[in-house]
């Protein structure tokens, strides 16, 4: 065969891409619009359980004719004559053969394949096999989600993903999110969390979604499989798939549970009898004796927390014309009194095809409407059950509510009742995709989405509240609050794929434009000086604050930002005999937040893979099913920064008076910088896959590598030229690598009694590789500021060459016999902490683990199941905070944790920062255990039945000494258990799922 070579040295990189795509496509579709003769037949395949299949190859038998299955598993094909024979193909489905006998529609249901088990994944608009993906992509799929009632959709998949972490650092609060983080941290100053993508829309709100709303979770992990994210990949993207309607008679399934939470641990504080020991004890004055004896943190929890969720789902329809419609209630109350949020909500998803086949309509509507009480649970309220006075009463003998005068006291239950604190909320999303089959195997589409999400929050002290008290700032008087915030962004996308089977060779090819527009909005006003509390919140002119010099001046405040994304982007996926691959993907972006000079930036990525087990060599090792090795290299970017950062804005800054007129003055509010551009990751990414013993044993095995460079800070700038003392721009760069292996295995198979198990484990190690250049410097970046009392400064350290998370500070040396501090100078004497000089400081530990993993057992006993779910994180410290400052009899006469009188007995001084307080945090907990039943019922009516029981967070191993060792590990400030002692929780559920 002759040999063609292309020179193309000298030709841009976008051009020679430019070139190569528009000889690819004009090939294919030169070479479809010949194989257009014959016999044309069309129509549907899906799986047995009428699910549809994309993906499948549709082959005339003989011949290299061929094509594939679109998303909704439709196809046609042009045949040489009425007796040709159609081969069906899929893996993880039977093979299957049917003879066209002059028929021009043919619907197939294809039986699945027990022995060669595969599936197909969502990798960013498009799907792909499983056998053909060659990045690092982790699927779960809804049998595989977490059980029982969730906060958080992404609470479905915890510890389910290795390398991913979900870390939920206020325990089960309803008001509170997840921290997500992927493959380590990447940033300085820009967004941390993966993309959600929900149903094609970047940057999705998870409000919108209900976990039996959820069909699948796809993790694009590497950069090349993310590249096609571009500016927003640099932390991965989670695509998140809803269920969609199915041909077939109307069903409706209906889902609920009811849960509550208890204590998993309390912490461990004086009581009002051994309070009155140290006050016995001369440690403390009789003064401080207020004659009652209370558990305030006992008095905060709310034992009548009983959470509910109900959904409603009903699909149905033809092959043509399908629709889902849900709708659901869910009422989640936290541990804490005055802390819940309700929701009401649904989704449709309807599709409709025409045209013979050749035009599809699809389109999602979704809304949620909540409101939240955010009054209890705050940070500071159990904080005030740990030190506030135990022998103080709730109440003064009239009604009123008791306030202690120590410091940093007050009474959270006269807050409850004497302040509001709630936030009604709507999100809304819809969106419409049409798909046109310009010729076989060619489709054009374009995606349509609106996403919009309002809030009003409402805020009232009344008069009676603590900080409104007649010897405070307001007088007596009544404190109201209101704000309001919109945002909405609109996307427009429009693709062109095209798909091609012939003979050995396996071609997809997609391309595409995107344009999202982003804004937001914001308005909130106060004022005070209310002399009644009739009005609450409505009637903010009412306040005498607008007319009263005594009284704090009334505030108000607006705002407005927006910005902008374009990108034109590029995929193109190769298979050779079912055993060798590759994949080439461009996206070329636009965005209006950097500066003049670096607009767009380019992120390409490439990936091969090769299964092994398909090689004629492998034939001698049938217990090899599967052994595909995968290598790829992607370039992706990071956005997620404050907007207008590269241009000179308005600030505020004094006013004066010009004849008896206050004018507000106005200056720069920041330096321009028209070189500001993309912070990239550039990444490296080899991978196996592997299936063993007729699919008993399947896994994958991940290593990674990868650079983010042109990190995005604020460094001291020069004065002059620049008019303000900072200026944000690129310098710096993170190294992160690491190992993943996930394996899922049958142990054993009867005929009633069936044990699989799963395991996902990785490992991360994060390195600031730079953070100077021969122009900006910056010494070392400081993360995790301690609260006060005392000037105790930050606790995380970040220099150059050095670890993320690391503990920076004092070396403890012992107490002296009047039980002052004593450290460890550099030179390794030991003194006093008043000679203790910033030359002394050093590495005391790490907060960021090294290593997480997970273990899930799945057993099945005839109608029974049981699920086992443990979950861990090793190799990191926690700095206790909580026993740094109430573990210390310095906080005296406020109340104390017991190990101030145990542990810390010996200490008689001030806190203070150092190796002293940094524990162990590793931990294993068994995070998960749920017992099913399915019901065997046989009637006209009910298709299935299920109930179930689950318990949430049962036990926890470890040798940290604090309430959880789960606390937040992800960006900079990590192993810090703050001290806000919110309740960690076990959840006990119960449920059902009922199909007719």
């Amino acid at each position: 065969m002759k040999k063609f070579e292309l020179n193309y040295k000298n030709i841009p990189f976008e051009k020679k891409f430019t070139k190569i795509l528009a000889s690819l496509l004009f090939f294919l579709i030169t070479s479809t619009a010949i194989a257009q003769s014959g016999v044309a037949v069309r129509g549907i395949v899906t799986d047995d359980t009428g699910e549809s299949l994309p993906g499948v190859s549709v082959v005339e038998k003989g011949t290299s004719n061929g094509t594939v299955t679109d998303i909704d598993g439709s196809f046609n094909i042009n045949v040489s004559s009425s007796n040709a024979i159609l081969q069906f193909s899929f893996v993880g489905m039977v093979s299957t053969e049917r003879s066209v006998d002059s028929q021009t529609i043919m619907n197939i249901r294809m039986q699945t394949d027990s022995q060669n088990l595969d599936e197909f994944v969502v990798i960013g608009y498009g799907t792909q096999r499983r056998k053909e993906i060659t990045s690092s992509v982790a699927t779960v799929s809804v049998e595989d989600f977490n059980q029982g009632g969730v906060r958080s959709p992404l609470d479905l998949i915890q510890g389910k993903v290795a390398g991913l972490s979900i870390t939920r650092t206020d325990g089960n609060n309803p008001n509170s999110g997840a921290a997500i983080q992927l493959r380590g941290v990447s940033s300085l100053t820009g967004n941390l969390q993966p993309l959600i993508v929900i149903d094609g829309i970047p940057g999705g709100n998870l409000d919108l979604l209900q976990q039996d709303d959820i069909e699948s979770f796809d993790v694009l992990k590497d950069g090349s499989a993310a590249a096609i994210y571009g500016t927003r990949g640099n932390n991965g993207v989670i695509l998140i798939t809803t269920k969609k309607g199915k041909s077939g008679e109307p069903t409706f399934e209906y889902s609920n549970y009811f849960q509550r939470e208890v204590i998993d641990r309390k912490p461990d504080f004086l009581t009002a009898a051994e309070y009155r020991e140290l006050i016995a004890q001369g440690k403390i004055g009789e003064v401080n004796d207020l004659g009652s004896s209370t558990d305030l943190y006992e008095e905060l929890i709310n034992r009548n927390n009983l959470s509910q969720y109900h959904n409603l789902a009903a699909s149905g329809g033809t092959g043509n014309s399908n629709y889902r419609v849900s709708l659901y209630f869910n009422d989640a109350v936290g541990i804490a009194k005055e802390n819940s949020r309700q929701q009401i909500g649904g989704r449709i998803n309807l599709n409709h095809r025409g045209l013979n086949n050749r035009l599809l309509l699809q389109t999602n509507v979704a809304t949620n409407f909540n409101k939240a009480n955010l009054l209890g649970g705050g940070g500071g309220d159990f904080e005030q059950a740990i030190q506030r006075n135990p022998t103080a009463p709730i109440f003064n003998p009239d009604g009123s509510f008791v306030e202690t005068e120590a410091f940093n006291n007050y009474n959270p239950l006269s807050r409850h009742v004497n302040r509001i604190n709630e936030r009604n909320q709507h999100t809304f999303s819809v969106d419409g995709k049409v798909t046109f089959e310009i010729l076989e195997g060619l489709n054009i589409a374009t995606f349509l989405a609106h996403q919009r999400n309002t809030y009003n929050d409402r805020q009232y002290r009344a008069m009676t509240d603590f900080d409104q008290r007649p010897n405070s700032q307001y007088q007596g008087t009544g404190y109201a609050s209101k704000s309001n915030y919109l945002d909405w962004n609109n996307t427009l996308e429009t693709t062109i794929d095209y798909k091609k089977v012939f003979g050995d060779h396996r071609l997809d090819f997609i391309g595409g434009y995107s344009f999202q527009y982003f804004t937001w909005e914001s308005f909130s006003v106060n004022n005070s000086g209310f002399t009644t509390d009739a009005f609450l919140d409505w009637n903010l002119g009412a306040g005498s604050a607008i007319n009263n010099t005594l009284l704090p001046r009334p505030g108000m405040g607006s705002g407005k930002e927006d910005n902008t994304l374009i990108a034109f982007f590029g995929r193109a996926s190769y298979t050779f005999k079912d055993r060798y691959f590759a994949q080439f993907t461009l996206r070329r972006e636009g965005s209006s937040r950097f500066g003049a000079n670096n607009k767009w930036g380019n992120f390409p990525a490439v990936s091969a893979g090769w299964d092994l087990a398909e090689e004629g060599f492998m034939n001698a090792i049938p217990q090899i099913n599967v052994l595909k090795l995968r290598a790829g290299y992607g370039i992706t970017g990071n956005q997620g920064i404050p907007n207008y950062q590269s241009l000179v804005t308005l600030s505020t800054g004094g006013v004066y008076p010009q004849e008896g007129v206050f004018y507000q003055t106005y200056g720069a509010a920041r330096n321009p910088n028209p070189d500001l551009r993309w912070e990239k990751k550039q990444e490296w990414n080899f991978g196996m896959d592997f299936s063993l013993f007729n699919s008993r044993i399947t896994g994958s095995l991940d290593v990674y590598n990868r650079n983010t460079v042109d990190l995005l800070y604020n460094y001291i700038a020069q004065q002059p030229p620049f008019v303000r003392d900072r200026l944000y721009t690129n310098v710096g760069t993170i190294n992160n690598r690491g190992v993943e292996l996930f394996l899922s295995g049958m142990v054993m198979k009867k005929t009633n009694f069936s044990w699989s198990m799963d395991v996902a484990a990785n490992s991360q190690f994060n390195t600031l590789t730079s953070l100077t250049n021969d122009v900006y410097t910056a010494t070392f970046l400081e993360f995790g500021g301690l609260p006060s009392p005392g000037n105790l400064g930050n606790a995380i350290r970040l220099v150059e060459g050095g670890t993320v998370g690391n503990f920076f500070g004092k070396r403890f040396a012992g107490f002296n016999d009047s039980g002052q501090w004593q450290f460890f100078k550099a030179d390794g004497s030991v003194v006093p902490a008043s000679q203790i000089s910033e030359e002394d400081l050093t590495i005391i530990g790490n907060g960021v683990p090294r290593y997480m993993a997970s273990w899930t057992n799945s057993f099945r006993y005839k109608n029974f199941d049981l699920t086992l779910f443990f979950r861990g994180k090793f190799k990191f410290d926690i700095l206790n905070t909580q026993d740094l400052y109430f573990g210390n009899q310095a906080w005296l006469p406020n109340n104390l944790l017991r190990s101030a009188i145990t542990t810390h007995a010996e200490l008689n001084d001030n806190p203070q920062y150092s190796d002293y307080y940094l524990e162990r945090g590793d931990f294993v907990k068994l995070d998960n255990v749920t017992l099913g039943y399915n019901f065997n019922i046989a009637n006209n009516y009910i298709r299935n039945l299920r109930v179930y029981v689950t318990g949430r967070n049962l036990l926890t191993f470890t040798g940290y000494s604090g309430l959880d060792p789960e606390i937040q590990d992800t960006g900079f400030t990590t192993g810090i258990d703050n001290r806000g002692f919110y309740p960690r929780t076990n959840s006990y559920t119960i449920g059902l799922n009922l199909g007719f």
